[in-house]
């Protein structure tokens, strides 16, 4: 059964990563800090109108580790996000 939710819960990862960035608008940001051991990035977005948030600043987690090495604080970047499994995620970069 564990194995069975695991596989599930993988399939709605990459399918949110595969195919909603493709669906979404990408948003404006900059990237205020960068966690690299915990894979998480701050950033400063404009409204993320498929979230239903405003503009502010706020943490993300990264849906694929090689988000992280492509930028740094101060970059102002293009991002889409979405919720995966619960957790505010970083799905594609620009």
């Amino acid at each position: 059964m564990k194995i069975l939710i695991r596989a599930f819960s993988t399939l709605a990862l990459m399918l949110a990563v595969g195919g909603s960035a493709l669906a979404q608008e990408y948003v404006k940001g900059e990237v205020v800090k960068v966690d690299a051991k915990q894979k998480k990035l701050t950033i400063k977005h404009e409204p993320l109108t498929n979230l239903d948030m405003p503009a502010m600043t706020m943490v993300f987690v990264v849906a694929e580790d090689g988000m992280i090495e492509k930028v740094k604080a101060g970059q102002a970047i293009e991002f889409a996000a979405d919720r995966v499994n619960g957790r505010m995620t970083v799905i594609a970069i620009k």
